[in-house]
């Protein structure tokens, strides 16, 4: 069974920085494509950000410039680095991950940016 397990989240003051962790349990790891996404209150849930098994990566425009997705296959993590972070920001986040048809999803970590 594949489990994903998330870590980081917290409050913030905006303009400050927090990294979000994933760590996945099972094996493959390394052909994963890994991705963020987010759900603020009311809102859908959207993407935030992925990274394929070649470290190519994608980020929604409203975060271009201030996050970083980043992987270590050694450790079986993904993580989310957020600088200069806005209040619009706050939202529960989810890590995912996607391989051959199969999709999986950690709980949620919430971030909350205070202004």
């Amino acid at each position: 069974q594949v489990q994903l397990v998330e870590s980081g989240g917290g409050l913030v003051r905006a303009g400050g920085s927090l990294r979000l962790s994933c760590v996945v349990s099972g094996s493959f790891f390394s052909l994963y494509t890994m991705g963020w996404y987010r759900q603020a209150p009311g809102k859908q849930r959207e993407l935030v950000a992925t990274i394929t098994s070649g470290h190519i990566t994608n980020y929604a425009d409203s975060v271009k410039g201030r996050f970083t997705i980043s992987r270590d296959n050694a450790k079986n993590t993904v993580y989310l680095q957020m600088n200069s972070l806005k209040p619009e920001d706050t939202a529960v986040y989810y890590c995912n991950g996607k391989l051959t048809g199969f999709e999986y999803w950690g709980q949620g970590s919430q971030v909350t940016v205070s202004s």
